[in-house]
């Protein structure tokens, strides 16, 4: 894991703002949603991208009954 030597403190609510450097980076844009992870002593924050609940692609999704299935996914299911 690299360090960006960039620190930030919690407010009282306990949020932290990320930086617009990381935010750019990691196209990272209002509104978007967030996954938290826990790694032993870490927490990790990634973007979320929802993904096929059989591969996980997380390209040509469709919902399906409230469920993400990609489009290969669905020809597979289709030709069994």
């Amino acid at each position: 894991m690299n360090s960006t030597g960039i620190t930030r403190k919690l407010d009282e609510l306990g949020r932290i703002v990320l930086p617009m450097e990381i935010r750019n980076k990691f196209n990272i844009n209002p509104k978007d949603a967030l996954e938290i992870f826990i790694d032993g002593d870490k927490i990790v924050l990634k973007k979320y991208e929802p993904c096929c609940i059989f591969c996980g692609n997380t390209s040509d999704n469709v919902l399906y009954h409230e469920k993400r299935v990609c489009k290969k996914c669905i020809e597979k299911l289709h030709n069994s």
